[in-house]
């Protein structure tokens, strides 16, 4: 012992103030050696009633390997408290010795203590220490196991690399013993650490560990620790891969995720990905969305087009807008609307490309005007959701559409299918006079002609035709000149009962039967007109 140490030896005698014999400590453990006097010392100190000091003589033991303070640092340990994790630590720290009394001990001490033990085997940084630490992994308190883990994987960036060689060779060993098989939470943290390892070896570990049976708890924690050997999957580890995404719990499906995300997309993992967009979870559904949501194939848009029903209203606005762009999009989203089975899914279809059908090609607009007809026609309220995508995208088309079809079935004959197009004409507020007039015309074909007074309010051709009267009536009787499909019944019944009107109707009633007399001059009606205009005052 050199004289500086005894000087400072003497500091730590029980009369000195406690900041100085803390400071003493604090000396004796940077410059102090393994002195029998030293030891000695150091034994006495750490039965100090001060709490300060016996810390700091507690990590000077440590420091220094004194294994005469063995036996007191063990009864610190199972005293508990802040002391007795440092004790442990420096209990590690005294080699063969002190891990075998530390291994002995732990099966004595409480639960807390044993996981002070398992953490200070493992931080210890001796080859004792650690093979123990490995061997606590074994324990059947998940704490005591998790204590153990997070000291080997701090201890791990100071390693050599044969001191990790070492190492991993240990928890391959463990991990790979079919005869005694880990405990989930035992095997999660050797997985851990091997990953920390980055030992050549791990990865087959890891990929095996991803997919059932194992646990969920290590499926994930292999998934975390794939890392790097996830880069270049074969087509059997892409397929796990991908069975984790795919799973209903979150906790498998994020890691899973985060390891696809990178990885590029060919043509053999476009099946896979399409799975993907089955998922129960909205995160997985996304990805595969960004992954192939682009591809212009049948597969991709019928499987996008199942996502615009989904709860989630981001997933809906990103599948519709990708079917959009595409042409095999555009074509599915047209066979659903065109094939659904009741109203409300079409307008839900319908409602859903409204804000994109502007910039469908006119061919489009063709076949769905088509189904329009079709719908109109039998009467099914289909129809409607598809005038309103229709007139969405043109609506100065769909009304020339609607006038050249009641145009064609008038021309036809077939007045009451003439008028489903002319009625949806009237709805728009800003149709003209021809419309209106043909609309009137049309419902007179398929009056039943009835002269009765009661008649006039139920007839709405006769009503149409009073507004006319009211509103154009130089260019109604002039019209009515040039219409020659009206046969001598329908201006007999026009003229009739506007001929009992006053004023501006009657005039017009006076020249609907005027007209008749002129085309049919011969003709019983005709007489019966003459006789009208007679008896109304109009001759």
């Amino acid at each position: 012992m050199t004289d500086t140490t005894k000087k400072v030896l003497r500091l730590l005698h029980p009369d000195q103030p406690l900041e100085v014999r803390c400071a003493a400590v604090l000396v004796l453990s940077e410059i102090g050696g393994k002195d029998a006097e030293l030891a000695r010392v150091f034994c006495e100190a750490l039965k100090a009633s001060e709490a300060r000091l016996r810390m700091h003589v507690i990590q000077a033991v440590g420091k220094l390997r004194i294994e005469a303070a063995l036996p007191h640092l063990l009864e610190r340990i199972q005293e508990g408290g802040e002391e007795a994790e440092q004790a442990a630590q420096a209990a590690a720290k005294l080699g063969a010795k002190g891990t075998r009394a530390l291994q002995e001990l732990m099966p004595k001490v409480a639960p807390g203590l044993r996981r002070y033990i398992a953490s200070a085997l493992a931080a210890a940084g001796t080859a004792s220490a650690e093979t123990a630490a490995v061997a606590v992994l074994l324990d059947r308190d998940p704490g005591v196991v998790e204590a153990a883990g997070r000291s080997l994987l701090a201890q791990v960036p100071a390693l050599t690399p044969a001191h990790r060689k070492a190492l991993a060779d240990q928890l391959l060993a463990l991990i790979s013993n079919k005869k005694e098989p880990l405990s989930a939470s035992t095997e999660v943290v050797v997985l851990r650490v091997l990953a920390a390892l980055d030992d050549p070896h791990t990865e087959a570990v890891l990929w095996e560990r991803i997919v059932p049976p194992y646990p969920l708890e290590v499926r994930t924690a292999a998934l975390q620790a794939l890392g790097k050997w996830a880069t270049s999957p074969t087509k059997e580890q892409l397929k796990r891969l991908f069975a984790c995404a795919a799973d209903s719990d979150f906790r498998l499906a994020a890691p899973a995720l985060v390891l696809l995300k990178d990885l590029p997309v060919s043509e053999r993992t476009v099946p896979e990905w399409l799975t993907l967009l089955q998922a129960s979870d909205v995160a997985v559904r996304k990805l595969a969305l960004d992954k192939i949501g682009d591809r212009d194939t049948a597969e991709v848009a019928k499987a996008l087009l199942q996502q615009i029903q989904h709860p989630d209203r981001s997933l809906r606005d990103s599948a519709l807008a990708r079917l959009t762009q595409l042409k095999q999009g555009r074509k599915a989203l047209t066979t659903a609307l065109l094939e659904a089975d009741s109203p409300d899914r079409a307008w839900m279809l319908a409602r859903a490309q409204a804000p994109f059908v502007r910039t469908y090609p006119a061919e489009w607009r063709e076949q769905v005007f088509a189904q329009v007809c079709d719908y109109l026609e039998s009467n099914d309220r289909r129809a409607d959701a598809l005038l309103f995508l229709l007139r969405e995208a043109d609506a100065t088309e769909l009304r020339q559409r609607l006038e050249d079809r009641a145009l064609y079935w008038r021309k036809k004959k077939a007045y009451e299918t003439a008028l489903l197009y002319l009625r949806l004409l009237l709805r728009d507020p800003s149709s003209g006079f021809p419309i209106r007039l043909e609309l009137a015309c049309c419902g007179l074909k398929v009056s039943p002609h009835d002269l009765a007074p009661e008649a006039r309010a139920s007839d709405p051709c006769l009503q149409q035709f009073a507004t006319l009267c009211q509103g154009y009536e130089a260019e109604l009787s002039a019209a009515l000149e040039k219409i020659k499909w009206l046969s001598p019944e329908d201006l007999y019944y026009l003229g009739f009962h506007f001929a009992e009107q006053a004023g501006q109707q009657k005039q017009f009633g006076g020249k609907v039967l005027r007209l008749l007399v002129k085309r049919s001059p011969r003709t019983k009606l005709a007489q019966a007109a003459k006789r009208k205009l007679r008896g109304a005052g109009l001759e």
